[in-house]
């Protein structure tokens, strides 16, 4: 068997290349930056403004023309008609508008299309007003009234 010797220390420094540093990984080249988005918020109240998705609709819908219709109960004496003055479709405090005659002491008229509540008088002839406030019928419903003269 061979016996090996191991060189010595300083003999083998001066024989040795100098060591050159492994290289360095390469570099790799930074991902353009994104950019960066803020929102800008307006301060003008202290409550949460709501999203667009977040608000409800609304629709309005418009209100119902239903028909009304007044009932008199009054005997106004033979010759004489009934009259009503009022706030609603064909109505006016300027004219009156004369009632049908149903029986000898029944008066009767039918406003169609009214969507709001009508408000009247009565009149004998339209010259003589009736006594009292003013007659107020919610529409679509029918009111039977006995008028004082």
């Amino acid at each position: 068997m061979k016996k090996t010797t191991k060189p010595d220390a300083a003999k083998a420094a001066k024989n040795a290349t100098p060591a050159t540093p492994a290289p360095s990984p390469a570099k790799k080249e930074a991902a353009p930056a994104k950019a960066k988005v803020t929102k800008t918020v307006l301060a003008s109240s202290s409550a949460p403004v709501p999203t667009p998705a977040a608000t409800p609709v609304v629709k309005e819908v418009a209100a119902i023309p239903l028909s009304t219709t007044i009932v008199v109960q009054l005997d106004v004496g033979f010759g004489n008609t009934l009259y009503v003055r009022g706030e609603g479709p064909g109505l006016s405090w300027e004219k009156g508008v004369p009632l049908d005659c149903v029986a000898d002491d029944k008066w009767s008229i039918s406003l169609a299309e009214t969507s709001k509540p009508v408000v009247f008088k009565f009149l004998i002839n339209d010259q003589t007003w009736c006594t009292g406030d003013d007659y107020i019928v919610q529409p679509g419903t029918t009111v039977a009234v006995s008028p004082v003269f």
